[in-house]
Parts: C-alpha cells; sequence; structure tokens
C-alpha cells in the first residue's frame, strides 16, 4: 500500500466519529422548536454522525475508493467490538459493596444497553450507507473529471444517508413507531444530515485540497473493482494538476 502522511489520521477520526455517535449520542433524545411544525424530538447523535460521511468523503475524493473501502472496514470492525465489549460489561454482576454500583449500572444499561434491533440496524445502515457513499462519490469524480466537487459531496451524501435511514429507523423501530411518525423522522433525520454537509461543504474543499497537495497525490478509480468485499489497494494515482 502506498504510505501516506495523513491517512492514518483521518481513518482514525473517522472511526473515532461513528463509535462516538452510535455509543454516547442515541442515549439522549434532545428537542427543538421549528417553525409552524414545533417541538421535534431527534437522536443527539445525528448532530455528529454525518461528520463521518464528510470523513468518507474526504477520504474517497483524495485517496480513492479503494483506501476509503479499507477505512468503512475499519469502522465496521469497531463497531462490532464495541457492541461485544458493551453487551460483556453490562452482563458482568456488580459488586454488591461498592455504593456506586446502586446507580451506575442501571444508568450503563440505559445508554449503552440498546436492543437487538437497534444494533442491527445501526450496524447494518452504516455498512450499506458509507459503502453507497464512497462508491457515487467515486463514480461521480470520473464523470465530472474531478470538477465539481460540491456536486459529488451532497449527491454521495444524498445517496448514502438516503440508505442509512431507510435502513436504520424500519428495522430499528417498525412496529414501534406508527407509520407516520417513523416516515416523519426518516424525512427530518436525512433532511438534517444532509444540510450538514451542505454547510460543511467549504471546510471539504479546504481539506481536500490541503491534503491532495500535501500528500501529492489525486486518485481517480477508473481501474477499481467496486466490491465492498476486499482491502486491495487499488485506484490510478495521479499528482493534483495532473
Amino acid at each position: 500500500m502506498h504510505s501516506f502522511r495523513y491517512y492514518d489520521f483521518l481513518v482514525a477520526g473517522m472511526v473515532a466519529v461513528l463509535l462516538c455517535s452510535n455509543l454516547i449520542g442515541p442515549g439522549k433524545v434532545g428537542v427543538i422548536e421549528l417553525p409552524v411544525i414545533g417541538a421535534f424530538a431527534f437522536g443527539a447523535g445525528n448532530l455528529f454522525f454525518p461528520v463521518a460521511y464528510i470523513f468518507g468523503d474526504v477520504l474517497t475524493e483524495v485517496y480513492g475508493y479503494a483506501r476509503a473501502r479499507r477505512a468503512i472496514w475499519a469502522g465496521f470492525g469497531a463497531m462490532i467490538f464495541a457492541t461485544i465489549m458493551s453487551a460483556i460489561v453490562l452482563a458482568i454482576p456488580a459488586h454488591p459493596d461498592e455504593p456506586w454500583n446502586a446507580t451506575l449500572q442501571p444508568a450503563l444499561e440505559i445508554v449503552f444497553g440498546n436492543t437487538w434491533r437497534i444494533v442491527a440496524a445501526s450496524i447494518l445502515a452504516y455498512w450499506v450507507g458509507d459503502f453507497v457513499n464512497s462508491y457515487v462519490m467515486a463514480k461521480m469524480k470520473l464523470w465530472t473529471q474531478g470538477r465539481f466537487l460540491w456536486t459529488r459531496t451532497i449527491g454521495s451524501t444524498i445517496c448514502g444517508q438516503g440508505a442509512d435511514s431507510l435502513l436504520f429507523y424500519p428495522i430499528a423501530f417498525y412496529g414501534i413507531w406508527t407509520n407516520d411518525a417513523l416516515i416523519a423522522v426518516i424525512a427530518f433525520n436525512f433532511t438534517m444530515k444532509v444540510a450538514v454537509e451542505v454547510v460543511m461543504t467549504p471546510v471539504t474543499y479546504v481539506v481536500v485540497n490541503g491534503l491532495k497537495r500535501a500528500e501529492g497525490v489525486d486518485v481517480y478509480d477508473t481501474d477499481t473493482h467496486f466490491t465492498p468485499f476486499s482491502l486491495r489497494d487499488e485506484g490510478r494515482v495521479r499528482r493534483p494538476r495532473d
């Protein structure tokens, strides 16, 4: 694999945001007042989860689909490990002589004790959504010949976050929420996630251009096999000004 100066840091950042959004975020339901609609509840993790997609955009744009694919699998493995670790820690009997355990155990169960449906939905939706995002990003780069970065950052996010939302909420909450509530939550959270991408587009431009100059590469996936089930290092490496 080609040696890069900042690739590992981006992967670490993506995994960190992903884990925090899925472990810390779901523990709190926030509420905001919207014009006309009024009060609207949402999972706090949705404020930061789109940042993982921004990392995915940057990785795909600068280093190519194959290297973004490795980052997605790293995130997937981290989520599996965190899920197993949470289940084991919660299952361990609390020491009866420790005074904090009387309040700590129930609190941990509330924050980290998600149902199997939510866990399965979160992992599957992340895996599918991130691969859709990266695939669309790489393909649009070829179609636009590397121009109009904003079209592929936003376009890939629409596709990826759309797949994520359409998988997560029905798997996690169908039959628990009413159909109207389910549709409303999907629409709101999808819109909010895409809005974060739009707002962060100028920052993405700065980061992408800076990384291309610093790394001396600009990968086009002309010869890449777009299967998600591989860790091969692929993609035609070009200089930023080629």
